[in-house]
């Protein structure tokens, strides 16, 4: 029956989501080209924060636990697990103050009005998946800008979201690059829960009613640890923190 009734739900969605994406496209083109990095920051931060409010069409809700757990004033690197595209609309909005930038594959960065404008100004690093290699030095200049302006990167271990919430195993390397480059950094996991099932239908008509949750986890500065222990404290933390 909830899928039923959510065909109809989800095309209104749709429709909201496209035309917030089309008119947030030149307004961040403006904020950019006229008035530089802060200006482009808060349009995005403003559009995330009404694609969270489309969610609510859908009944979803969101809350976001342990803010308190974030240092501040020193880089910062977010790993997570990755279950949805809200994943990511989440933490742009909830973790704003800290200037997240993101490690995304290279097939987002052109064709998707406002997020591929984004990712390619704002700071995101994109990178081939096809060709492993090129990604170093990508994530190394990641690594060094928010080494140099104190501000936060965002990685997805798992590389590909689950579509039922259990968790991959977590590729070590982009992660090893980024505690390397930017050996003042602290590492915060965030455990993301449900925002799979915003997808449990597959592509259409989405899930109604989620409560996506982002719980953040106790930050490990990366000096005192080895990459190893890092590593798998990181990986352990996160994973027990998924709710199936």
């Amino acid at each position: 029956m909830q899928k039923i009734i959510s065909y109809p739900i989800s095309i209104i969605a749709i429709l909201l989501f496209l035309i917030t994406l089309i008119i947030f496209h030149p307004i961040q083109w403006i904020c950019f080209n006229v008035f530089g990095y802060q200006a482009h920051k808060k349009s995005v931060d403003y559009l995330n924060f009404f694609l969270l409010r489309i969610g609510h069409v859908l009944f979803n809700t969101f809350k976001i636990e342990g803010r308190e757990n974030i240092p501040t004033g020193v880089p910062i690197i977010f790993v997570a697990n990755h279950q949805g595209m809200y994943d990511i609309i989440g933490m742009i909005w909830f973790l704003r103050k800290f200037h997240p930038k993101f490690v995304s594959k290279i097939e987002l960065g052109k064709g998707i009005p406002s997020v591929s404008y984004n990712l390619r100004h704002g700071g995101s690093v994109l990178i081939d998946r096809k060709e492993p290699k090129t990604a170093i030095p990508i994530i190394k200049g990641l690594s060094e800008y928010i080494e140099k302006h104190k501000r936060s990167a965002v990685i997805f271990p798992e590389g590909t979201r689950s579509k039922t919430g259990k968790p991959k195993e977590f590729a070590q390397s982009g992660l090893k690059i980024l505690c390397k480059y930017a050996p003042s950094a602290y590492i915060v996991p965030i455990t993301v829960n449900n925002s799979w099932k915003f997808f449990k239908y597959g592509a259409f008509p989405y899930g109604l009613g989620n409560h996506i949750t982002f719980t953040i986890h106790k930050a490990l500065r990366v000096k005192d640890f080895s990459f190893e222990e890092i590593s798998e404290i990181t990986e352990n933390t996160i994973v027990q923190g998924i709710k199936l």
